[in-house]
Order: C-alpha cells, then sequence, then structure tokens
C-alpha cells in the first residue's frame, strides 16, 4: 500500500471509530437516563399503562435532546473549520511563500530535520497545500468535514436503543420483582457499553466498567428513593 493511500485511509478508520465511540457513549446515555426514570416512577407505585406512557415520553424527549444538542454541537464544530480553512485558503492565495515556511516549521517541530522538513511540505504543498496546511496547522482534513444531521440521528438511534433495554426490562418483568430484574439488566448493559467505550479509547477496561456500573447504580438509586419518597406523600 503507498503512502499517499495510507494517509487517505486512515482519516476514514479515525472517522469510523469516532462515530462508533459516539454511539455507544449515547446507548450508555440511553441506558442510564431512562433507567433513573423508570425506576424512580416504579418507586412512586405508578405501574402499567402510566409506567410506560412515562418511559416512552421520557425516552423520546431524551432522544430528542440529545440529537439537538448534538446537532448545535457539531454544526458549531463545522462552521468553526469551515472559517479556518476559508483563512487558511486566503492566506495560501496572499502569501504562499510565508505558509511554506510556516509548514516546514511545523513538520521540523514534530522531530524532523530541517533539511527532510524542507523537502516534505515543498512536497506536500505541491499535492494539495490547503489540505497539507489544514492537517499540520489546523489538525483538519478538509476533505471530512463533520455533519451535524449524521451526528444528530447517529445520537438518537443509540440514545433509543440504549434506553429500550431499561424501559422494556421494568414494563415487561412481573411488578413485584420488576425493580430487582431492571438493576440487572442495566447492569449488564452498563458492564458491555462500559467495556467496550474503554477499548475504544484505548484505557484499562476494568476501571472503566466499574465506573460505568457504579453511575448508573446511584442514579438507580437516587431517583428511586425521591420516587418512594415522593409516592408516600401520594404526591
Amino acid at each position: 500500500m503507498s503512502t499517499e493511500v495510507a494517509q487517505k485511509e486512515t482519516p476514514s478508520i479515525q472517522s469510523k471509530l469516532n462515530w462508533l465511540r459516539a454511539g455507544v457513549l449515547g446507548a450508555n446515555d440511553g441506558i442510564v437516563s431512562t433507567a433513573g426514570l423508570v425506576v424512580g416512577i416504579s418507586g412512586a407505585a405508578l405501574t402499567g399503562n402510566a409506567l410506560l406512557a412515562a418511559g416512552v415520553a421520557g425516552m423520546i424527549a431524551g432522544a430528542l435532546s440529545m440529537a439537538a444538542g448534538e446537532y448545535v454541537s457539531v454544526s458549531t464544530q463545522r462552521d468553526t473549520e469551515r472559517a479556518a480553512l476559508h483563512a487558511k485558503r486566503i492566506a495560501l492565495s496572499e502569501d504562499p511563500d510565508g505558509e511554506l515556511e510556516v509548514l516546514t516549521g511545523r513538520i521540523e517541530a514534530s522531530g524532523v530535520k530541517p533539511e527532510l522538513a524542507r523537502r516534505v511540505a515543498v512536497q506536500l504543498s505541491a499535492r494539495d497545500a490547503l489540505a497539507a496546511h489544514a492537517r499540520w496547522d489546523l489538525g483538519i482534513n478538509p476533505h471530512e468535514i463533520v455533519n451535524p444531521w449524521h451526528a444528530a440521528f447517529a445520537s438518537l438511534i443509540s440514545f433509543i436503543l440504549g434506553a429500550i433495554i431499561p424501559l422494556g426490562a421494568i414494563v415487561l418483568s412481573p411488578a413485584a420483582i420488576a425493580v430487582p430484574l431492571t438493576v440487572i439488566a442495566v447492569t449488564i448493559s452498563l458492564a458491555i457499553t462500559g467495556s467496550v467505550s474503554a477499548h475504544l479509547g484505548g484505557a484499562p477496561k476494568q476501571r472503566a466498567t466499574i465506573r460505568n456500573i457504579c453511575g448508573g447504580l446511584l442514579a438507580m438509586g437516587v431517583t428511586y428513593i425521591i420516587g418512594t419518597a415522593v409516592g408516600s406523600f401520594g404526591v
């Protein structure tokens, strides 16, 4: 495989890993937030259709909220990247020699000898000056500008998929053991998402998994206590 092909494929692989990591985190948010909601409602002694309606409403509201937040965030990132690329394009047209010196300095700062850094900068600029400067100066791949709609849709779907686990567990289980079974289902799900997230990020799996599970259990515990307290007052 040539160096040029490798350079084109590497960002694509990294982009896919970023989307996969975002999907896992979205599913994790869906699991934790919905689990806390339905367990808290169950603690308030709401069951049956009331529990299902509240759970579905919370799931949809959470998914839409997350999608909207992701859209706004990624849109801001895209606008920032486009503005930076536009400014760099103008700089290249107005002062190509000065920009070549900047690129040479960037490459040299990474540990390359000055003579070699100069030759690399010239070759990269001859091939695609904007792409070279975007990578070394801005940390941007101009051929892979983020899409806010993709991000929003991915967050929406992953959140719903995660939320279905606690919602299904508590609605489909017998009322007497619904909460314990939901806790078990959520614990297993959080163990999986925590492990996968740690693997994608290159972090220690055991620590990340335990932290993820503890966070989910804490959320369910707090909301169950609050729900029980509210239910005892007949609110």
